[in-house]
């Protein structure tokens, strides 16, 4: 087969590899709604940070309200209303996210969570942006965002992202921006987890947790999209798996020079 039939015939079947990953149920929110989701929400004042649990507003938890749905699909084009362009797209790919908690303060807590099972893929990819009014309270009781994707069968936190609006900055690292008394991700943050042989198989649960400070005065949310198996839009691959293309490459170049020197 000659070079240049090779060389896209490979691409593709690389291409095919990677469209074919099965992924999870409505990771991207494409169909406008939370199908394949559990979500809930309560109020969280006087429960301090660290006792906060993404269980305890989930339907059957011990903050959990049935009337208290303070969080909804975010549409494509949509500027948020409190940091406005300086926090960027709130869709993160296609059509639709996900914005946990409302834009307001009010002293509340909403969860958005997903579990998978028996999970052979090769990677686990979401991502999400977050937004953190600060004011002036410790650590411990301003808003927070919590997320967190656990192996439920070793019952091991595989990601564990805790970021609060406490006064001085101390709770948000790099990631996040500044704007008046509030702290936000101005780029999406890409998680990625790589399920090797010791994983598969494994069940998984995916928790994003957004609650406003204790007791009510300074709001908390955060945008989610993206949850699934396939690589998403933008990314390059991992140094590592680029050069083993272009080394493969690199051969077929030099098969070729040897057929034309023969």
């Amino acid at each position: 087969m000659k070079l240049r039939k090779l060389l896209p015939a490979t691409l593709l079947m690389v291409l095919a590899g990677a469209a074919n990953a099965t992924a999870f149920v409505n990771g991207g929110f494409e169909d406008g709604n939370t199908n394949g989701w559990t979500t809930g929400g309560g109020f969280r004042g006087f429960v301090p940070n660290s006792s906060i649990s993404p269980a305890d507003f989930l339907p059957g938890g011990s903050r959990y309200d049935a009337l208290s749905n303070r969080s909804a699909i975010t549409t494509v084009g949509t500027v948020d209303a409190n940091v406005g362009a300086a926090l960027g797209t709130t869709v993160y790919s296609g059509n639709y996210s996900y914005r946990t908690e409302d834009l307001i303060s009010g002293g509340y807590a909403s969860v958005i969570s997903q579990k998978v099972l028996n999970y052979t893929d090769a990677n686990i990819f979401f991502a999400w942006k977050a937004v953190l009014q600060n004011g002036g309270h410790a650590d411990d009781d301003s808003a927070e965002v919590f997320i967190s994707l656990h192996d439920d069968t070793t019952n091991t936190q595989l990601i564990n992202r805790t970021y609060n609006a406490g006064a001085g900055g101390g709770g948000v690292d790099s990631r996040f921006s500044s704007l008046n008394d509030i702290f936000y991700t101005p780029d999406w943050q890409i998680e990625q987890l790589a399920i090797d042989a010791l994983l598969a198989g494994h069940d998984f649960t995916l928790s994003l947790l957004v609650a406003d400070c204790d007791p009510t005065g300074h709001f908390g949310y955060a945008y989610i999209d993206g949850f699934g198996a396939v690589v998403p839009p933008g990314r390059v691959p991992e140094p590592a798996t680029a050069a083993l293309m272009l080394m493969g490459m690199g051969g077929m170049l030099a098969a070729r020079r040897r057929n034309k020197k023969a």
